[in-house]
């Protein structure tokens, strides 16, 4: 099975939440964090501005788009249907290969604002080459996102029709050697109990 567009679209996409935050924090003003809070009667009568974005759109939206993705992806992730009977004989945490996705944080501290469009839109072309690569390699599943949802990697020994093979599984929580349901995603396992 291969994850279809949208779908690793999401799961990629989701895993940047974290910069859609920093990115929001670096673009609001340095003075606005020194104002005093709003006072409730100022809330109700609309006198006190709470936006501190200097460009809230391009922020509140690259936050919502990602939340949204990762919420969407985890909800994926509910829905996988595991035909697959296999057989676990030995297994082995993986680490998990998060350098592919430090490089974009640290890009975002050299500069990248959503007052300059033409570096955000330089930066949009960077990620659409790296979802091309990752989801075009299969990698889509090595994706921290997934550790926040509670999914680790691991190599395992498993038996599937008799046949013995070497394979990376994906599966939530602990994952002692036994039987399992499972699915193929693309070169990876999904197992559950």
């Amino acid at each position: 099975m291969q994850f279809r567009l949208i779908s690793a679209f999401l799961i990629f996409i989701g895993s940047y939440t974290p910069l859609a935050i920093i990115l929001a924090i670096q673009n609001i003003p340095f003075d606005w964090w020194s104002r005093s809070f709003c006072a409730p009667r100022e809330l109700v009568a609309l006198t006190c501005a709470i936006n501190p974005f200097k460009n809230p759109i391009l922020a509140i939206a690259f936050i919502i788009l990602t939340i949204s993705s990762a919420a969407l992806a985890s909800e994926l992730f509910k829905r996988i249907s595991f035909p697959h009977c296999i057989e676990v004989v030995s297994v082995k945490a993986v680490p998990n290969e998060i350098i592919n996705y430090t490089f974009p944080y640290v890009v975002s501290f050299m500069g990248i604002s959503y007052s300059e469009p033409e570096k955000l839109l330089g930066f949009l072309i960077f990620l659409l080459w790296m979802f091309a690569i990752t989801y075009k390699s299969g990698q889509i599943i090595m994706n921290p996102l997934l550790l926040i949802f509670g999914w680790n990697l691991y190599e395992a020994n498993i038996k599937i029709n008799g046949v013995t093979r070497v394979v990376k599984i994906l599966k939530k929580d602990s994952f002692p050697p036994g039987h399992y349901k499972a699915q193929t995603i693309q070169d990876f396992y999904i197992c559950k109990e």
